[in-house]
């Protein structure tokens, strides 16, 4: 089922990044809530979390498939691929960041800070060096599950496998992502309602944090999953839908689509095709410009 996309316009420069007359199709429906889509470079994978799965989109000449990837999945929420194109699993219930090794066992490659459990490992990404960066809020908490950590953190998984604390003063992280050269980070706090910046170094730390822009709304949506396309224009979930941002922190526009989506996929041959996880359902838009591959 397609759509013609809702869009309320800030600035004209949107229509460099997305086509006027453009459509949101649905391309698979009926799931609990779903989460952290990645492409695969013929499939797509994506989270459904109250079920405990990953699921399968596969796409044939005509329609799609769907099918059971991985189930149990440790409640997994943010998906991501390593630099051998190795499955990275953000687990709620599991508690912990784990990968999917070649021979199909699931490996944790982060599940304690100093002695202590992580929270509910969300949202996840891979710098070109290797590195993991990934959100850790208290969002998949059960009430039968104790925080351990004092803060909701931030942290770097180095390649050599060491787990390191970079930022401990967020309120609910969640989504992140690279500007297409790497230097920024950007983190969203969910529950205050913004996206931060930082500056990232050689080395993997970050630097200058600063509020790059204020997302907060009476409608429904948070800022949740983001993507960045190859020009650096940062796509943020928010209030009403999805927000395109300048890397600036100009919001060109505001797209709302038929559900309110929670988290973003570059895919396709081209990069061009925007895979959108939104509650029950799963969808897709055509860009005009490739999506950034490492975001």
């Amino acid at each position: 089922m397609s759509n013609n996309i809702r869009i309320e316009v800030h600035d004209r420069k949107v229509w460099d990044l997305i086509p006027e007359n453009g459509t949101i199709e649905r391309i698979a429906s009926g799931f609990v809530f779903t989460e952290g889509p990645v492409w695969c470079g013929d499939h797509l994978l994506f989270s459904d979390i109250p079920m405990d799965r990953i699921l399968r989109l596969r796409f044939p000449e005509e329609g799609s498939e769907l099918s059971v990837f991985l189930s149990p999945s440790g409640n997994s929420n943010g998906l991501t691929l390593d630099r051998r194109k190795r499955l990275i699993i953000c687990e709620h219930s599991g508690r912990r960041v784990s990968r999917l090794e070649e021979d199909g066992t699931v490996k944790a490659v982060a599940e304690r800070y100093r002695g202590k459990r992580l929270n509910s490992p969300n949202d996840v990404v891979v710098r070109s060096d290797g590195s993991i960066y990934f959100t850790d809020p208290p969002y998949g908490l059960t009430f039968f599950d104790r925080q351990e950590l004092p803060f909701n953190g931030v942290y770097r998984i180095t390649p050599d496998g060491e787990l390191i604390l970079l930022v401990d003063d967020f309120d609910g992280p969640n989504g992140l992502v690279f500007s297409p050269d790497e230097s920024v980070l950007y983190v969203n706090d969910t529950a205050r309602g913004h996206i931060r910046a930082f500056d990232v170094a050689p080395d993997g730390a970050l630097s200058n944090g600063r509020l790059f822009l204020d997302m907060q709304g009476v409608e429904p949506g948070v800022p949740d999953g983001m993507k960045v396309n190859q020009l650096g224009y940062v796509f943020c979930t928010g209030p009403g839908g999805f927000w395109i941002i300048s890397p600036e922190g100009q919001c060109l526009a505001r797209v709302m689509p038929p559900e309110l989506p929670a988290n973003f996929a570059w895919g396709d041959s081209d990069g061009k095709t925007l895979y959108l996880t939104a509650r029950t359902g799963v969808y897709r838009m055509r860009v005009l410009v490739p999506g950034n591959p490492v975001s």
